[in-house]
């Protein structure tokens, strides 16, 4: 493979050419995709909401072979126990020695499959893996394949077996995205494409060119007036009285963490290398603000009593808190 490339038009065209293979199996959900990639340039990991049959695993199956990369799926049942995600000490009697095996976390693209049927202890091993990116088996440290991406899937229409994840251990996920059902147009042109010859996913790049984009991507321009912003919106979410939406005081029981700030700066910067630039704009980080608070926010009583959401409740803060209206192009862009 080439090297990786330097120039964020050459980023951008590397990354339209790893969509173009996906989207020969995967059929619309543009949103969603963007929104992968965005993960991957950012290095952070998505929870994605939606029912069985949506294409989640098949994206990230999908996505590995355009990288060139490993991808492992685990499905999360009730007797799941931590060994079984980041593996364990395995005593051979015709050695008499014991033998570390890995577990299946030890992978490129790991899709966590209904992450809320395990129970609280085998979630917390999975988180923190993706915090740490590392896993210590008997004083050992073994440190996971960079880079390394965790979608986990959680169904929003079964409450019966589940294990509802815990704020502090969710925060951790970058941002969490809903998949919707497809519209009848793309339904039918999804039904032609698995009864008919599944079409050939070729790698385009390699996680060595994408371990390179991440590298580059943290070297974007962000404006301080930016990130005052997200700084702004997520500490309204702590103290609305203090910043004009006193209104949303009651309707909030807990706000959003610094990571939710430090995550949107980074998705804005990842999201404009997506669109050829080096710079983020403001459009760039109000179009992840949903996606960044959506699992942050805990919505009081009140608010679950009167049908609240909290996308409603991100709208309604979004709208109290405009963007900053200036440029944010660095100088050396805007006099070119």
């Amino acid at each position: 493979m080439s090297p990786a490339p330097a120039r964020p038009a050459e980023v951008a065209s590397l990354m339209e050419r790893i969509l173009y293979e996906v989207k020969k199996l995967i059929v619309g959900q543009d949103q969603f995709l963007e929104r992968v990639m965005v993960a991957l340039l950012a290095q952070g990991h998505l929870l994605v909401e939606g029912v069985p049959g949506l294409a989640k695993t098949l994206t990230v199956k999908t996505l590995a072979t355009a990288l060139g990369g490993a991808c492992k799926r685990i499905q999360f049942t009730p007797d799941l126990v931590p060994a079984d995600l980041v593996g364990n000490r395995i005593y051979n009697p015709k050695t008499g020695e014991f033998a570390t095996t890995l577990g299946p976390v030890f992978t490129h693209l790991l899709l966590a499959d209904e992450i809320n049927r395990a129970p609280a202890k085998v979630q917390s091993a999975l988180l923190e893996v993706m915090q740490e990116r590392q896993v210590t088996l008997a004083g050992e440290t073994h440190h996971l394949p960079a880079p390394f991406l965790v979608m986990a899937t959680q169904n929003p229409i079964e409450t019966e077996g589940t294990y509802p994840l815990p704020e502090a251990q969710v925060d951790r996920f970058m941002m969490k995205l809903r998949v919707d059902y497809p519209t009848p147009e793309e339904e039918f042109v999804i039904v032609q494409r698995v009864t008919g010859e599944p079409p050939q996913i070729t790698a385009v790049a390699s996680m060595a060119q994408l371990a390179a984009l991440q590298e580059e991507c943290r070297r974007g321009f962000v404006e301080p007036a930016l990130i005052q912003h997200a700084v702004r919106l997520v500490c309204a979410t702590r103290e609305p009285e203090r910043y004009g939406v006193a209104e949303l005081a009651p309707l909030l029981a807990c706000g959003a963490s610094p990571r939710a700030t430090i995550h949107l700066v980074e998705g804005a910067r990842a999201l404009a290398f997506l669109r050829g630039r080096d710079y983020a704009l403001p459009t760039d980080l109000l179009e992840l603000v949903p996606d960044v608070l959506r699992h942050r926010l805990v919505p009081s009583y009140q608010a679950l009593a009167e049908g609240i959401t909290t996308d409603v409740l991100i709208s309604r803060l979004m709208q109290h808190i405009p963007a900053p209206q200036k440029s944010l192009e660095p100088a050396h862009v805007a006099t070119a």
